[in-house]
């Protein structure tokens, strides 16, 4: 590969170091020269209101669309958490490159677990996912919004605007911060959400040779497991406004174990609907009709029709 490639990136620090490790992989595995284009979004500029209100995960997306479109970028670098389940026309998941440890971190300078924290504490999250897990583990709590990149985040935190907060682990431990994880949530007690903890390369459809070429980056039991979670809120409708975790996990060779938690919240606290399910997966084909399937068994419970719109 003689050309330069230019990959399309957000400028947050943690954005940066994933756009510079996928540099670094392309760099050493194709011998390719490239170049980093960071891009300011919509999603970074908007901190005044949660992302259900404003849009939802596409905004940390849109921008860097545009470069792909425009032909001013090759490809973009994403936390795949981030990525709508259903791309714009004309795009693609060229690959999803190996997760890192998938789950939530709680985060305090004072309180070394959830359990510890006293009655009303004021927590801080950004997902409404978490918001409901939480209010369900513990319903005297105040759960308050946090926008903003994770060095804004640690920094409300440690100016004494929450008495903890809970983030993706893995940004923490990808920016040498994983000292800041005073406990790490077991998935039994906080179902990361789809995606979690991997990230994603989108380029434009058209770009076959580059798609083909991309091939090498992708980490295929992160791609099963990573399909059949975004599978599962794609049925569902998932967005920013549906609280939806689902997180998959290989049982054995082969067998792709997948659960998922949605959640209500009320004037009476949150309520969550669990489902799981098991089968043996060879291809992304399977792994997506696990993820229906998980996503049908949560239909089948009665969860609210007027929050999942899919």
């Amino acid at each position: 590969m003689n050309q330069t490639l230019t990959i399309a990136t957000r400028q947050s620090r943690l954005a940066l170091w994933q756009a510079e490790h996928v540099k670094a992989r392309l760099e050493q595995e194709l011998g390719a020269q490239v170049v980093l284009l960071p891009l300011s979004t919509r999603g970074d500029e908007i901190l005044d209101r949660s992302l259900s209100k404003v849009g939802g995960k596409g905004l940390f997306v849109k921008e860097l669309e545009v470069a792909l479109a425009e032909g001013r970028a090759d490809l973009a670098v994403h936390s795949l958490k981030d990525v709508p389940m259903d791309l714009p026309e004309g795009f693609s998941l060229a690959a999803i490159l190996e997760r890192e440890d998938p789950r939530d971190a709680w985060v305090s300078p004072q309180h070394a677990s959830m359990d510890d924290v006293p009655q009303g504490a004021r927590i801080g999250t950004s997902s409404l996912r978490r918001q409901v897990q939480l209010l369900a583990r513990r319903p005297d709590l105040d759960i308050q919004p946090l926008r903003g990149n994770l060095d804004t985040r640690l920094r409300k935190l440690d100016g004494g605007e929450y008495a903890g907060i809970v983030l993706a682990r893995a940004g923490l431990v990808r920016l040498g911060l994983g000292d800041r994880v005073r406990q790490a949530f077991e998935t039994d007690a906080m179902l990361p959400c789809a995606g979690q903890g991997a990230l994603g390369i989108e380029v434009v459809s058209a770009r076959q040779d580059l798609i083909k070429r991309l091939s090498v980056l992708i980490h295929t039991p992160t791609h099963r497991a990573c399909s059949a979670e975004r599978a599962v809120s794609r049925a569902l409708g998932g967005s920013c406004s549906v609280p939806l975790a689902a997180h998959a996990t290989w049982a054995a060779a082969g067998v792709l174990h997948l659960r998922a938690v949605f959640g209500a919240l009320s004037a009476d606290g949150a309520r969550t609907w669990q489902a799981e399910a098991s089968a043996e997966v060879h291809d992304a084909g399977a792994a997506e009709a696990l993820g229906v399937r998980v996503a049908t068994m949560l239909r089948d419970q009665g969860i609210p029709q007027d929050l999942a719109l899919g």
